[in-house]
């Protein structure tokens, strides 16, 4: 197995990483910019108003967008796992 091949495969691992999490992080996002505007107008500075519609909403998202995560998540699994022994033999 070569360096390349392992700097690969932590690079395709990064980038899963980052695609399969986006969802979640961009709806938390834009939750907490809701929010935050809303106790911005109304000048309700309560800490604990944020958490409970980020968890909703991540809640939902992951519901929705779960199946294609585990879907991706185990595809690049499966390839890696099939691909050991053409790296190791370094074919």
């Amino acid at each position: 197995m070569t360096p390349e091949t392992v700097v690969t495969i932590g690079r395709q691992a990064l980038e899963l990483t980052l695609i399969v999490s986006a969802p979640l992080l961009l709806v938390a996002l834009l939750v907490g910019l809701v929010v935050s505007f809303f106790q911005a107008i109304t000048q309700l500075n309560e800490q604990t108003l944020s958490f409970l519609p980020k968890l909703v909403a991540v809640a939902a998202t992951l519901v929705v967008v779960g199946p294609w995560m585990i879907t991706t998540l185990v595809d690049y699994l499966q390839r890696t796992l099939i691909g050991i022994p053409q790296m190791v033999s370094g074919g």
